[in-house]
């Protein structure tokens, strides 16, 4: 059910579907939510002028050049290798969208570039809805994805995606905002803490190899705060990995602080999810103006991936991402920001 608060027109798809945006406000945050791809578009901090999250100000730049900015990709967030896997016996082969060799984010016709169903609009919250039907993008099943954004307590965004299907298949959905903690052209500044003491090591298609390695004696150890700006070898670490929080879904926990020391902005991360993909955002080159006029090059942002481990369907020990008829797949996470 949905109450008289504004809903307006943010632009049409290509196939004349109208996209809308709605505002949420509480604790001190007010987001701005589009029903495509259930973007989160625009998230603000009360006293602090610049946008938290990168994108635009114009619905047609999101199709065209938004790389997930605030988006929900799915029906499985992040990679599977060669895009196979076998559930129940059964050999399943889904779209290769990623140079013909990988499947990543659910397919080049994934849910977070469809329009969503607002369902439910409150001051403080909204809730959309989609349905991925079966054989899109080679899953099988017809999957019911609710996602639930609600601003509250004190500086809270919390994101709560709920799943369920007709068919066994496999899922993760995650929220892939681009965090910026004070409007700087790039991140590097910024500090980070990840409470993981493994990441997963991937190979030259990014799929992981299987290897879980210990972050200790490496430039992904972030189990204490320190830069974003971190030499290996010489060079800038290029960070887009899983870092593993746990073996399976837990209840909420504190798992990342992040800061800018120049704008006194913190974020702190708690979720229900075994992994955390941290993306440096170095492949980021946007030809066209973000939210305000603000160029996004390399480390614009960064992204905090929470999420079931990648490409978990194909390996032994990584955690479950496998949701049957009857069950819900729950993956709750709170980013919560703070001023000094």
């Amino acid at each position: 059910m949905t109450n008289n608060l504004v809903r307006e027109v943010f632009g049409h798809t290509t196939t004349g579907e109208t996209v809308y945006r709605v505002e949420i406000k509480g604790g001190g945050l007010t987001a701005k939510v589009i029903s495509w791809g259930a973007v989160v578009q625009d998230l603000r901090l009360e006293g602090h002028d610049a946008p938290l999250t990168l994108g635009f100000d114009d619905f047609d730049s999101y199709p065209a050049y938004s790389s997930y900015f605030g988006a929900t990709p799915g029906r499985c967030a992040n990679r599977i290798g060669s895009g196979k896997f076998t559930l129940d016996g059964k050999s399943h082969q889904l779209d290769l969208n990623e140079n013909g060799v990988t499947h990543l984010h659910g397919g080049s016709d994934n849910i977070a570039k469809q329009n969503w169903t607002i369902v439910e609009h409150d001051v403080d919250r909204v809730v959309l809805k989609i349905v991925d039907p079966d054989g899109r993008s080679g899953y099988p099943g017809n999957c019911t994805i609710q996602a639930t954004y609600r601003v509250h307590g004190s500086g809270e965004l919390s994101v709560t995606y709920e799943t369920t299907t007709d068919q066994p298949t496999i899922a993760n959905v995650c929220q892939h905002a681009y965090f910026n903690l004070d409007g700087r052209e790039d991140t590097l500044g910024h500090d980070i803490m990840i409470a993981a003491d493994g990441y997963l090591v991937t190979d030259e298609r990014q799929i992981p190899t299987g290897e879980v390695r210990p972050v200790e004696g490496t430039a992904f150890d972030f189990r204490e705060m320190a830069s974003m700006k971190r030499f290996e070898g010489g060079e800038q670490a290029l960070y887009d990995h899983n870092f593993c929080l746990s073996n399976e879904r837990t209840a909420k926990r504190s798992v990342v602080l992040a800061r800018s020391l120049h704008s006194g902005v913190s974020l702190e991360v708690r979720t229900t999810e075994p992994g955390v993909q941290f993306y440096a955002a170095f492949k980021l080159d946007v030809p066209v103006p973000g939210i305000g006029g603000r160029k996004y090059g390399p480390f614009a942002g960064f992204c905090l991936e929470t999420q079931v481990w990648p490409d978990a369907i194909n390996h032994e020990g990584f955690p479950n991402a496998v949701v049957r008829p009857g069950e819900v797949m729950r993956q709750e996470t709170d980013y919560i920001f703070s001023k000094n």
